[in-house]
């Protein structure tokens, strides 16, 4: 689909030095996500943590007559991993509030140092209420991040170059599961390295917020809060040239009608007008967690474990299946750009739901109905194959383009409060997904992998018939692209 009649048009502005190092501080946001995905599903593998505080897993291992599938399957050990998720929710919706009256920069800063805290406190936790209130901080944290870090992106970055700017964010999710993979191969040797893997979180958090005290606000948000000559500034630096009064005048007249209406954003959102932007800036996180990549990144350790790999095996094969994600989140940078994000989306649902049916295969003919059969070496390699064609489907599709697309529909408006709801819809479904995922997999065992296959297929159609082309489109020209849609048109005939 192609926008007729941009008014305004593509403001121009090239790549600069102060654009690109402002993006990777903004989208190193995305290291605190990532390194608390992978690091808590390898830290509820190791020996001395569950011994200290899941000594129950420990015996059901142990006993020969498991099923395969029900190892893991303890609703205490979920709650370790998914109670972040529930305070990354209620974070996030804070979040839209706390962006909008304080600016995108001051929002990453708080988070950074909530997480931080979080990562003090469960590296020397010695009981189970101090490991769930770090992880409660840590979930604030990655609340605020998550939400205001894309938008920073999408406001920063030229038109022309969103798309491959923003991935970043989920490029630097990869290089935090990767990183977090790393440490707990190294850290599962000693007796005290969960506390390292836990711990060590508080550096992808000092990282982010440091770079963050030094990069100025967005000028959408500048200009949103009466700082104009500010946001002048911020707009030369951005775009590289002075020839920026196109682009401030347009920011300007957006905000004034945002504040001519002068009603509650969160009230404003659920408008027929906006109904286009919120179906999707929800479904599409909603979407993102039903592909089942973020449970399987948690207890990556512990499905390889459950399907016939040993410990350190587990763990590597986790690093293996990282690798393998953060080089597709590259291959994104490069295309979402060139293609565009329908054929990206389109193309990963269809490679993520060929491996999730072929994983199932592979798991029933090899381990039975009852998962009681042992797998072969071969079988299991198999199975980390198709893991890792699976994750480099969603590492150029879904991943990234989940925090890309809500973070550009949304007019200025409406846009803090429409990313917290996406925000919290991608917080809200993980927390149910990561609650039952184990119990999932000892009831449903490989039929677990066809459920999420079955909801892959859901999610192309839907990009098929309602997500429409958003590439290269200026954020202040976006309606158009509603108006032109075969259907949402509908509902936007009076924006």
């Amino acid at each position: 689909m192609t926008v007729e009649g941009l008014p305004g048009g593509d403001y121009g502005g090239r790549i600069t030095l102060a654009v690109v190092i402002t993006c990777i501080v903004a989208a190193s946001g995305g290291l605190i996500f990532g390194y608390d995905i992978g690091i808590s599903g390898g830290v509820t593998t190791m020996v001395p943590f569950l011994q200290k505080f899941f000594p129950s897993i420990l015996k059901k291992a142990g006993d020969a007559k498991t099923n395969m599938y029900c190892v893991y399957d303890s609703q205490l050990l979920t709650s370790f991993t998914s109670s972040l998720y529930i305070a990354g929710l209620i974070a996030s919706l804070v979040a839209g509030h706390v962006t909008a009256t304080s600016g995108r920069k001051f929002t990453m800063v708080l988070g950074g140092c909530t997480f931080f805290l979080g990562a003090v406190i469960n590296g020397a936790s010695v009981n189970i209420p101090m490991l769930i209130i770090g992880r409660l901080l840590l979930g604030f944290g990655v609340g605020f991040t998550n939400q205001a870090a894309p938008v920073y992106l999408s406001e920063v970055a030229p038109p022309k170059w969103r798309g491959a700017l923003n991935t970043g964010f989920e490029f630097f999710i990869g290089i935090g599961i990767l990183i977090a993979n790393c440490i707990n191969y190294a850290a599962s040797k000693k007796t005290w390295g969960w506390r390292l893997s836990l711990g060590l979180a508080a550096v992808p958090a000092v990282v982010m917020t440091l770079g963050a005290l030094f990069i100025p606000d967005t000028p959408n948000s500048l200009v949103a809060r009466g700082k104009v000559e500010e946001a002048k500034q911020s707009l030369v630096k951005a775009r590289g040239t002075v020839d920026i009064d196109a682009e401030l005048s347009e920011l300007i007249k957006a905000s004034q009608v945002a504040k001519s209406v002068g009603e509650e954003p969160f009230m404003s959102i659920f408008k027929r007008v906006y109904r286009p932007q919120l179906v999707i800036g929800v479904l599409i996180p909603f979407f993102q967690q039903v592909t089942g990549i973020n449970v399987i990144a948690f207890y990556a350790p512990a499905l390889f474990s459950s399907v016939g790999f040993a410990s350190d095996s587990a763990l590597i094969a986790a690093i293996i299946l990282g690798l393998v994600n953060l080089g597709s989140n590259l291959v994104s940078v490069f295309l979402v750009d060139r293609f565009g994000r329908r054929a990206l989306f389109l193309q990963g649902g269809l490679q993520m739901f060929i491996c999730q049916v072929a994983v199932a295969g592979v798991l029933a003919a090899t381990t039975g109905t009852s998962g009681t059969g042992q797998m072969s070496k071969g079988s299991a390699i198999l199975v980390l194959v198709l893991m890792c064609l699976y994750a480099a489907g969603f590492g150029w599709s879904w991943g990234p383009l989940c925090w890309l697309v809500p973070s550009e529909i949304f007019p200025l408006k409406i846009r803090a409060a429409g990313l917290s709801l996406s925000v919290a819809t991608n917080f809200g479904t993980t927390f149910v997904l990561s609650q039952t995922f184990l119990s999932m997999l000892c009831h449903f065992k490989f039929g677990a992998f066809l459920f999420y296959s079955g909801w892959i297929v859901i999610m192309t159609i839907f990009v098929a018939l309602f997500v429409p082309e958003t590439k290269g489109i200026p954020l202040d020209s976006m309606h158009l692209v509603w108006k032109q849609h075969w259907y949402w048109h509908k509902f936007v005939n009076q924006y």
